[in-house]
Formats: C-alpha cells, sequence, structure tokens
C-alpha cells in the first residue's frame, strides 16, 4: 500500500517536472524571439540612423543634441495634452459620424424643396424683379424714397381701408359698371332729358353718395386746416 502511495507521489513529481521543463522551454523560446527582434531593430536602428546622418550631412543639417533632448522632454511633458488633442479629435469623428447622416437628409430636403420652387417659377419670378428695382433706382431720386418713407404710414392706412369689404365691393361694382358701358355708343342727353332722369331712383341715390361723399371730403379738409 505504502509502495503505491510512493508510486504515485513520484508520477505527479514526474508530471510536475514535465510542466516546469515545458514552461522553462517556452520561455526560452521566448527570450530568443525577443533577442531576434531587439537584434533585427538594431539593425533597422542603425540603418535609419546611419541613412539620416547621411542625409542631413547632404544637406548641411547639424543637430544639436540638447535641442533633441529638450524637444523629447517637452513631448514627454505635454503627453496628456496630446492625449487631450487626440481624445477631442475623436470625439470630432464620433460627431461627425452622427451627423453625417442629418446634414445629408437635410441637403436632400433642401435639394427638393428648391426644385419645387424652380417648378412653380419662383426663381424666374426673382429674376424679373430686377428689372423692376433698376427702374425704381433709376426712377426714384433719394429724396422721393425719404419722402415716401415719410408717408409710408398714411399709404399703408389708406390701403387698409381700401381692402375693407364695403369698399372693395364699391370699387367692384364700379368696374363692373365701367366694362359693362359701351363708350363709343353713349347717347347724348339734353337738359329736360338730364332733368327727367334726375327725378329716377337710381340717380337719386347716386346724387346722394355724390353729395354725402363730398360733404364728409370737405369735412375733413375743415378739420385738418384748423389744426
Amino acid at each position: 500500500m505504502e509502495e503505491k502511495n510512493i508510486q504515485s507521489q513520484i508520477d505527479a513529481l514526474d508530471k510536475k517536472l514535465d510542466l516546469i521543463l515545458g514552461y522553462v522551454q517556452e520561455q526560452k523560446l521566448n527570450a530568443n524571439v525577443v533577442e531576434d527582434l531587439v537584434s533585427d531593430l538594431s539593425i533597422i536602428g542603425k540603418d535609419a540612423y546611419e541613412a539620416t546622418v547621411e542625409e542631413l550631412d547632404k544637406r548641411g543639417l547639424e543637430l544639436d543634441s540638447a535641442e533633441i533632448t529638450d524637444l523629447a522632454i517637452t513631448f514627454l511633458r505635454n503627453i496628456g495634452n496630446i492625449k487631450k488633442v487626440m481624445n477631442m479629435l475623436e470625439m470630432g469623428m464620433d460627431l461627425g459620424e452622427e451627423v453625417a447622416p442629418i446634414a445629408n437628409e437635410v441637403i436632400i430636403d433642401f435639394t427638393k424643396k428648391m426644385h419645387v420652387l424652380d417648378q412653380r417659377g419662383y426663381f424666374e419670378f426673382f429674376k424679373e424683379i430686377g428689372p423692376i428695382m433698376d427702374n425704381i433706382v433709376t426712377g426714384f431720386s433719394p429724396k422721393d424714397l425719404r419722402e415716401l418713407a415719410d408717408s409710408i404710414v398714411s399709404i399703408l392706412t389708406m390701403v387698409k381701408d381700401m381692402t375693407q369689404p364695403e369698399v372693395l365691393g364699391t370699387m367692384q361694382n364700379a368696374i363692373k359698371a365701367f366694362n359693362s358701358m359701351e363708350t363709343e355708343s353713349v347717347p347724348s342727353y339734353s337738359i329736360w332729358r338730364v332733368m327727367k332722369e334726375m327725378n329716377s331712383p337710381e340717380m337719386k341715390k347716386a346724387l346722394g353718395y355724390g353729395i354725402t361723399f363730398m360733404k364728409n371730403v370737405s369735412k375733413d379738409v375743415i378739420v385738418k386746416n384748423e389744426k
């Protein structure tokens, strides 16, 4: 029984030794790989150094070791700042990736809207405004524009009053009546015929409108003169 226990312990020790030897062998291989890498890098670094020195010598440049040391120290001192800049750049790239689809949609919608406006003739309309502006500039002096600016409130008030439904209705009726008249075949009226027509209801109503209108205008003129 004891021999079996001893044998099992020996077997366990053999396995552990095998593991240790395998680990040592693996570390040795890794060390050899590192040595080979260091050797290769040394060769590459040496070649690069020699090529750099040769190129600097051709161009007549001299390197100050103190300046190189200061540059290296400055670089190491600002690693934190460089990292912040890189983080900001990375954030900017991420933001650009997120904003790019939105900007693309905005550009597409804007292009579609411009196409719709072009189809409706907006651009052609604005194009024709140019000659109108030229005529305004050439037809009005700066003094005229200043006087227009002083009177713009009165003009807008008058336009507002003209757009009232009652005024528009009256103007529309007057235009219809004028268009329905045959100006080339208007009959001649004698004094007696005029007096006869004056007694008609239509003429009495028209005279009432005219007299009331003139009285109101005269009243406004008197009020303004008194002021």
